[in-house]
């Protein structure tokens, strides 16, 4: 009884950091906003853009805040969601076949579905071409927004229903990731993507020689998220190679287990990540200048096809998927749970936020026509920039 309680509480102190953490990404993301769309823009763009740190030894760009947020924190970032990943996988909601076979087919469907959804509306533009590289934009799902917006319906919503909506999450980030990872790379430097691999394999020597100490791993990953930079991959997959190589130990009923170097790391980053990481990723990515935005650009094929595949490619595929798999027998349905309930689930899947800005940061690098409208009125500020953050906030 003492094993099935602390289960219990485990699983509603995570519900309460994730819901918590998402609320407080809604007012920062809004507060980035305001501030976009006020005269505090061009002090908001200098405090982001300004070097504040000369180049990394073998690179040439001058590392500013926004660089050091979205590459170097969101590694950090990546390093707790890979470890979430490896948990649930080794002893968790996904450690068996039958535990996944629901949430991972409405979450691959919830990825496919918007993507098609995406090219289908730009296709035919004369820029598709270059626009066609966004496709994985509103694939992604933001836990935190989304579980965030859950519980404010608190005990009206069932405990399978959230349970659903974290692992489809979970699995979507593992989409997100492996997208990154084959997709949004640049040229790749051989000689630091072969250190990384050796840095890599020390630390998998690590966890075969069962050392359970965190800080020789963290030190691995360190010099590791180094390479990776160099290397062309971008450097926050680093976070999801290092999670992997965290010795875990299993232990059903007992989560936190002090004995367990992943559910220790895990626990320790589990509120700067929900309430300093995540946080400061929206305040620097979230800030739209509304007031640019004319019909024209709001009608756009890239925001429209952004927009479209988030609220109708969730529902149709991430729904669409779990009646189907239901009404054939592949899964049952899930417990508690009405069929209004389940599509108001994948309503918020719609939400896409952290990944789709990240994904969108890294899709469209350097397109002076995506991401620059024409000059404000303040000659020494550059253009507000307008990439894919329109679709995504705006939406929601």
């Amino acid at each position: 009884m003492a094993e099935r309680t602390g289960v219990r509480s485990a699983l509603r102190a995570f519900l309460r950091s994730e819901a918590a953490g998402g609320i407080v990404l809604m007012v920062v993301a809004v507060l980035a906003m305001i501030v976009a769309n006020t005269g505090l823009y061009e002090t908001y763009h200098h405090f982001l853009e300004d070097p504040i740190s000369p180049p990394l030894p073998g690179t040439d760009v001058p590392m500013n805040l926004h660089l050091w947020i979205n590459d170097g924190l969101m590694a950090i970032f990546f390093l707790f969601v890979g470890l979430e990943i490896k948990r649930e996988f080794a002893d968790g909601r996904l450690a068996t076949w039958e535990r996944r076979r629901l949430p991972m087919l409405a979450a691959a469907a919830g990825m496919v579905v918007p993507a098609a959804i995406y090219l289908w509306v730009v296709s035919g533009h004369p820029a598709s071409d270059t626009l066609t590289n966004g496709w994985a934009i509103p694939a992604a799902t933001d836990i935190a927004f989304a579980i965030g917006v859950l519980a404010l319906l608190g005990k009206r919503a069932p405990t399978s229903l959230k349970l659903f909506l974290v692992t489809v999450a979970i699995v979507d980030d593992m989409g997100a990731v492996a997208i990154i990872a084959l997709v949004y790379t640049a040229d790749l430097n051989s000689v630091a993507l072969l250190g990384a691999a050796v840095v890599l394999g020390a630390m998998y020597w690590l966890n075969r020689a069962r050392v359970f100490a965190i800080w020789p791993y963290m030190l691995l990953a360190l010099v590791l998220w180094y390479l990776v930079f160099l290397s062309g991959v971008h450097a926050t997959i680093a976070g999801v190679l290092a999670a992997m190589m965290i010795p875990l130990r299993r232990t059903p009923g007992a989560p936190d287990a002090k004995d367990s170097p992943l559910h220790r790391l895990e626990h320790g980053l589990d509120f700067p990540v929900a309430f300093i990481i995540v946080p400061l990723f929206g305040f620097a990515n979230a800030g739209v200048p509304i007031g640019a935005l004319g019909i024209e650009q709001i009608f756009a094929p890239l925001p429209v096809g952004i927009a479209a595949g988030l609220f109708f490619g969730k529902q149709i595929g991430i729904f669409g998927s779990v009646w189907l798999a239901v009404k054939m027998g592949f899964a049952g349905k899930l417990r508690g749970a009405t069929w209004l309930q389940i599509y108001g689930t994948s309503l918020l899947c719609g939400i896409g936020f952290t990944m789709s800005l990240f994904i969108g940061a890294l899709a469209f690098p350097g397109n002076q026509l995506l991401i620059e409208e024409p000059p404000p009125p303040c000659p020494d500020v550059p253009s507000p920039k307008l990439r894919v953050e329109p679709a995504i906030v705006l939406l929601y």
